[in-house]
């Protein structure tokens, strides 16, 4: 099933206008897409699109098996081409966001591999690719304490702040900061960034993407309850 939302994440955003810098692209998401693993998902943030697939828990490599919780396994797909660095770097921060919501323990001396594919990449990517891990790992059925998503922020040169930057807006940019929250606090799980920015101008952009989280989870609930319903 295929929901579809164009939020803004500002009092004075216009959700079909993004001059101001304070709104969110469109999303658009589809859970239970792929047959062969135990869940999946695709995620649109914008131009920017990720699938993903999650398979477990399932047996468990003995070389891998850690004896009191699931051992979590990411792979990020680029669009062409094999993994490189910068794949195995955001491979690295979606594990860990995942590692401290997904209840592990639950599952000891199993496997949950999340497999996630770049369809394309018009930028905000691994936030892109948090959203669509969440909404797999829910398909799966993972037990997680919370659910979590992921916003970028990207400050201007002139140091204006924009939510969920394009790719011409992150080249642009003096700074990228992407962070995952959870959805219990907006505490934060996760943060990554690139470029100069002061400690005043960190805080803004958190404070940012936490009140956009509130409009991703929302997205997340009403397609929830859009799929689950049985009206």
């Amino acid at each position: 099933m295929e929901t579809e939302f164009a939020p803004s994440a500002g009092p004075e955003a216009d959700p079909s206008s993004r001059g101001s810098g304070c709104s969110l692209r469109h999303f658009a998401c589809e859970q239970n897409l792929l047959s062969r693993p135990d869940g999946s998902a695709s995620f649109l943030q914008g131009d920017t699109s990720v699938l993903v697939g999650v398979y477990g828990p399932a047996e468990v490599k003995v070389s891998k098996e850690i004896f009191n919780k699931a051992t979590l396994e990411v792979i990020l797909k680029p669009k062409i081409g094999l993994p490189g660095v910068a794949e195995k770097s955001r491979e690295r921060l979606i594990r860990n966001t995942c590692e401290a919501v997904v209840l592990g323990t639950l599952h000891p001396r199993t496997s949950i591999t999340i497999i996630l594919q770049i369809v394309s990449d018009a930028g905000s990517l691994l936030a892109c690719c948090l959203n669509a891990a969440c909404l797999a790992l829910v398909d799966a059925g993972v037990p997680m304490r919370a659910l979590f998503c992921g916003v970028t922020c990207a400050l201007d040169p002139d140091g204006s702040l924009v939510l969920d930057p394009t790719a011409k807006q992150e080249k642009e940019a003096r700074a990228i900061l992407t962070f995952a929250l959870d959805s219990t606090e907006q505490k934060l799980l996760m943060s990554t960034t690139k470029g100069l920015y002061s400690v005043a101008e960190f805080q803004q952009c958190l404070a940012a993407a936490q009140h956009a989280s509130h409009h991703i989870f929302r997205f997340y609930r009403d397609s929830l309850q859009r799929r689950y319903s049985k009206s």
